[in-house]
């Protein structure tokens, strides 16, 4: 009896062929065990949705067949590359400098690669696709000056951290924690005592600049991030009797207090939807809507549509200062809440560092949020952009990470 030779293709994603190939192959590998409750992702016709927003990116596509028409997608894998921040280094002022003055921090930006959205049909695992898209990727990612690559997955995702870090040379590095928080029937009430205004993307940028670019993972193109139309703006809040009512008094003498947040729109990137769900628990969750609807005064947390297709705000960008910054955050959040209530959103959702201290004014529910995403990272060559971080492979985590929304 003759073996059967499976020869697999690898090669880059064709919108105009592989649209379709590319839709049925996530649906299959999304059908999620039976009778539990699964997260499915519609994509809205764009495989390349969750990285086109990257300065470059590639999707590449593994298929069986030796006829054109008789060719099967049975894999695929996106990929992209960014300038961020790996590190710090302090800077003396030459002449100038006197020893009261602490020194400037500057960052150090290394080439980073992202990996996400590894498929490998069901009916084809354990043949090696998954590995070879890997390999391919990095290839791409090398070729275009990367220095380090990434992925995140779920800790409890055996076989996906199995393969990264035991076949493919990647460590364990961050576990950020993603919180959500349902959108309810009714508005959330904010606090007169907190006063909420807007920045321009300008104001954005500059801010977030000088405060955040020593940030662990922060963007060098965030001006492109902040300009883009999936951003709904930055939101700052500051306590009502603070003399810093507008965005130029803010930038220019902050007050003892505040706190920050850019939206980003991934309603119109893609929408979630919960399969698998009893019964039982769709009524209960229908019931807690209609309570909340029929009295909104009362602020019941109601469950919101999530067997449906619905969509999620995402925040990004957090940060603040002073001893009120914590509750300044909380109001932020509400505001984002009724921003999201306004396009029909079904929740809102931020990624932090496990040690965020503003963590404590990020209002979530633990049963549907992450406390433990995994990173894992993998260094493609000894030589370093500046030289002198060393290894950031081997570098202690910050307090505070800033998650690009165009990789959530």
């Amino acid at each position: 009896m003759e073996e059967v030779v499976v020869v697999i293709r690898l090669r880059e994603y064709d919108p105009k062929k592989d649209s379709l190939g590319v839709e049925e192959l996530e649906t299959r590998c999304e059908v999620g065990p039976s009778g539990k409750m699964s997260l499915f992702t519609d994509l809205l016709g764009d495989p390349i949705c969750r990285v086109r927003h990257s300065p470059t990116f590639r999707m590449l596509v593994a298929e069986i067949g030796d006829e054109e028409e008789e060719r099967e997608i049975v894999g695929l894998i996106r990929g992209c590359i960014k300038t961020v921040t790996c590190g710090k280094k302090l800077l003396r002022n030459g002449k100038n400098h006197s020893f009261r003055e602490p020194p400037t921090p500057l960052p150090i930006y290394t080439k980073l690669a992202y990996i996400l959205g590894l498929r490998v049909c069901p009916s084809h695992r354990r043949m090696g696709i998954g590995l070879k898209l890997i390999n391919r990727i990095e290839e791409w990612f090398r070729e275009n000056g990367a220095e380090y690559s990434y992925m995140a997955t779920d800790k409890d995702n055996k076989a996906s951290v199995k393969l990264f870090t035991d076949r493919c040379g990647y460590s364990k590095f961050r576990t950020p924690s993603i919180l959500v928080q349902p959108v309810f029937a009714h508005r959330v009430k904010i606090s007169k005592r907190v006063r909420i205004f807007h920045l321009t993307p300008s104001q954005a940028e500059t801010h977030y600049r000088k405060r955040f670019s020593t940030t662990e993972f922060f963007p060098r193109d965030i001006d492109s991030v902040l300009n883009n139309k999936l951003n709904l703006g930055t939101f700052v809040a500051v306590q009502s009797d603070s003399v810093c009512y507008s965005p130029e008094r803010f930038l220019a003498e902050p007050p003892e207090s505040w706190a920050v947040f850019s939206i980003w729109n991934c309603k119109d990137v893609f929408t979630l939807e919960v399969r698998g769900a009893s019964r039982v628990c769709r009524g209960l969750a229908k019931t807690t809507r209609i309570v909340d609807r029929a009295f909104p005064w009362l602020g019941i947390p109601s469950v919101p549509e999530v067997f449906r297709p619905f969509g999620l705000h995402f925040l990004y960008g957090l940060g603040g200062c002073g001893t009120q910054s914590v509750k300044l955050m909380k109001a932020l959040c509400g505001f984002a809440h009724n921003l999201a209530m306004d396009y029909g959103c079904g929740v809102v959702a931020t990624e932090v560092a496990s040690g965020e201290p503003l963590r404590l004014g990020i209002p979530h529910w633990k049963k549907l949020s992450c406390d433990e995403d995994l990173w894992c990272i993998k260094r493609f060559g000894e030589d370093y952009s500046d030289g002198s971080l060393g290894d950031w492979t081997k570098s202690a985590p910050g307090i505070s990470i800033f998650v690009d929304p165009r990789e959530f």
